[in-house]
């Protein structure tokens, strides 16, 4: 099982912007879409999906977090026609971040916002450089610029199985930020390639809600473990959600959170759904308890 996934929150298109991804990427498919009844955001389509094999989540919970490019996609592309193809289905009622073109770092690149709302780089890689096809990737801007190095170093420290790869750093004048100094970083996180950066210009946007990672934990003692880890911001400590010290936003959850939350009838998942809305952290014997009441 894949220990983190991304999770998308979008408005009201879910399921469109998971089903327009689908079309997109080779060995991805729809794997569930459920409604969460009754959500403080009212009825929620709960949309879980895999893109090149790998698995996201996103939900339909209303216009409370805006995609912006603090977390991004970096696309590991195998040719200069398969990083034009995406770029032009991206593109369309998109915005651009930075041009198609050459750059020191890429023969062929380009950043773009999709019509969703979320952020793709698409990349022209050598394949000795591919690690995977979708890489997560951290901007640190604003008040987090700066942050990028320690944040990398506490998420390594953190998750078992990981490790850092390449850390560059910008020289002298490079960034109009006087706060960025890592201008890449690449590390792995349980088995997930990451990469992140300083933001070198100065912007006035931070990471937020609209882009969190799931942890799949095995038993309730790695549930308070992450949750000890990870949580800085009491007051977003909610449903499994927390917020770490560089403004990430993780949803620490068991490793079989479907099951939990999707099987059985509908009483039942109504039950579970009500007791996990009380909770800031997940106690799994809570839920499963909610589940047999009657």
């Amino acid at each position: 099982m894949q220990k983190i996934v991304p999770h998308l929150w979008y408005d009201k298109e879910a399921k469109e912007a998971a089903l327009f991804y689908i079309g997109l990427f080779a060995d991805s498919k729809l794997l569930n879409v459920t409604v969460l009844e009754n959500t403080p955001s009212g009825d929620s389509e709960y949309v879980s999906f895999e893109l090149a094999g790998q698995r996201f989540d996103a939900i339909s919970a209303g216009p409370y977090f805006k995609f912006n490019p603090s977390i991004s996609l970096m696309v590991a592309c195998s040719s200069k026609e398969e990083v034009n193809a995406k770029w032009n289905a991206f593109i369309e009622g998109g915005t651009e971040l930075m041009p198609l073109g050459e750059y020191p770092f890429s023969k062929w690149y380009g950043w773009v916002q999709d019509r969703f709302g979320l952020s793709w780089q698409l990349m022209l890689m050598d394949k000795e450089q591919t690690v995977q096809k979708i890489t997560p990737n951290f901007l640190f801007s604003s008040d987090s610029c700066g942050k990028a190095e320690e944040a990398v170093k506490y998420y390594v420290g953190t998750f078992e199985d990981s490790g850092i790869g390449t850390i560059s750093r910008y020289g002298e004048g490079e960034a109009a930020s006087p706060k960025a100094k890592v201008n890449y970083a690449g590390f792995n996180l349980s088995g997930i390639h990451f990469s992140a950066m300083d933001n070198g210009s100065d912007a006035d946007f931070n990471i937020n809600e609209a882009f969190s990672l799931m942890i799949n934990c095995n038993d309730q003692k790695e549930i308070n473990y992450f949750w000890d880890r990870l949580s800085a911001v009491p007051e977003a400590e909610q449903c499994g959600w927390v917020k770490d010290q560089f403004g990430v936003s993780w949803q620490i959850v068991p490793d079989n959170m479907d099951d939990v939350m999707f099987k059985g009838s509908r009483d039942e998942i109504k039950r579970v759904t009500e007791a996990l809305f009380k909770m800031k952290k997940i106690d799994i014997a809570a839920l499963e308890n909610a589940r047999i009441e009657k």
